[in-house]
């Protein structure tokens, strides 16, 4: 049997119509720095190692319908980003473009929409888990 290959995740990539916007929205977000750009392609991380975003610009983009609908553009995937304190991190999405959906299924995450209607979801770790 033939070892398996090494495999790591690198980044997850999120089209727009505009790459570079919506990096700039997620570094300013997530404090992360540019590690890498192209004229249509941003990659952002974390200092140091680990994995990141990609962004790529798509001319064809249609903004993604949350919660989906059977007629409309569905969201492929969704980040989930830990914070310490709700309140104050959607506070600070909000302020950077990002809109609070309107639903919220659950009372412990807030769904919100980057500036171009990717969903992303913020919540707390409860106290006393690690």
């Amino acid at each position: 049997m033939q070892p398996s290959p090494r495999f790591t995740l690198s980044a997850t990539t999120l089209d727009a119509p505009d790459a570079r916007e919506l990096a700039r929205f997620y570094q300013d977000l997530l404090g992360w720095q540019v590690r890498e750009e192209e004229p249509d392609w941003v990659a952002i991380g974390p200092a140091g190692a680990g994995a990141g975003l990609s962004f790529q610009s798509e001319p064809a983009f249609t903004r993604p319908v949350w919660p989906s609908t059977p007629d409309g553009q569905q969201m492929m995937m969704h980040l989930d980003i830990e914070v310490d304190e709700p309140a104050p991190a959607v506070e600070r999405a909000v302020a950077l473009g990002a809109a609070v959906a309107d639903l919220q299924p659950q009372d412990d995450v807030r769904v919100l929409l980057d500036p171009v209607g990717h969903p992303f979801c913020l919540w707390t770790r409860a106290r006393g888990h690690a």
